[in-house]
């Protein structure tokens, strides 16, 4: 069933995204109750995931793996297997699962990123969000753009390419913030009006505060849960979003644009304290058409007017 349902998938999506230069697209995710399976394409690998629960077989996931590899004809050397759980997990979802330090460059239309399929459950490129990035880079043009939770910084290429005046990307991660600088590298993108700052966000909001600086366009991008275990810190999206917005909104310009987003599953949205001029929700615009789903949604995403 798995097998027949990516197969019949990836036809009908992948000639045309080829045709856009989009080499990483989702080819299943949860369809059939039955198998609690995740599968992406990666240009020519397959990354496939199991939602984990506690009476999980452990022959499951490569059973799974060897029916997708053989529906694609994809060798088993290019099957990444990834074992997802759900819930705070104590950060255990960002901890490595191997150490290859093996990245591969992919195409997202006329820009280029660095995807580690091996080494963590997460690849480096957030493809649900490939929407939302075109409209960063048509807003972009003469901007001061910043980006926060920035991961690899594929907001910010998309903005520089798109014609910002400067962006700013910030990350607590140094790796996160090493593979933003060579996915810039890779992109052309002048690391000079491009800053990539390795720093705790509200640190850097209050850092910003201070010194007078200015945005006219950001992306705000948390995780749903976080923990800084050498400061005893940790981050709630739903408990702690009105505080992190209402930050970020004080190093806006008046008439600035803000894109909030959240992969939390059962967020409830907490703006009305924000001194904004409008605050809508634009999540059916962008999550692209490979991302759809009926059971659950895989990211919300709001349009915020300073």
């Amino acid at each position: 069933m798995l097998a027949n349902r990516v197969r019949k998938r990836f036809k009908h999506l992948s000639r045309r995204f080829m045709r856009q230069k989009i080499e990483v697209f989702r080819l299943y995710d949860w369809d059939i109750p039955e198998i609690r399976a995740v599968v992406d394409w990666y240009g020519g690998h397959l990354v496939i995931g199991e939602y984990m629960r506690r009476q999980s077989e452990p022959q499951w996931l490569p059973e799974m793996a060897r029916a997708v590899a053989a529906a694609l004809d994809v060798p088993m050397e290019k099957v990444h297997l990834k074992a997802r759980w759900a819930g705070k997990q104590d950060g255990q979802r960002y901890e490595r699962i191997d150490h290859t330090n093996k990245k591969i460059v992919l195409s997202e239309r006329d820009l280029k990123f660095l995807v580690n399929p091996y080494d963590f459950v997460d690849t480096g490129l957030f493809s649900d969000h490939r929407d939302t990035r075109q409209m960063v880079r048509e807003m972009a043009a003469g901007k001061d753009f910043l980006n926060l939770y920035c991961y690899t910084a594929s907001f910010s290429c998309y903005a520089a390419l798109g014609g910002a005046r400067s962006t700013v990307s910030v990350d607590r991660s140094e790796g996160a913030i090493q593979w933003a600088r060579e996915n810039m590298a890779l992109n052309g993108i002048d690391p000079a009006a491009n800053r990539l700052i390795q720093a705790h966000t509200f640190d850097y909001l209050q850092s910003a505060r201070k010194k007078g600086l200015r945005f006219d366009l950001a992306v705000v991008d948390p995780p749903s849960y976080s923990t800084t275990k050498t400061r005893d810190l940790t981050f709630d999206v739903v408990r702690d979003h009105p505080r992190l917005l209402k930050n970020v909104v004080s190093v806006l310009r008046t008439g600035a644009i803000l894109f909030f987003s959240t992969n939390h599953q059962d967020f409830q949205p907490n703006l009305g304290g924000l001194n904004v001029s409008d605050a809508s929700e634009i999540t059916s615009r962008t999550i692209p058409e490979d991302y759809v789903h009926k059971r659950k949604t895989i990211h919300r995403c709001w349009q915020i007017t300073v």
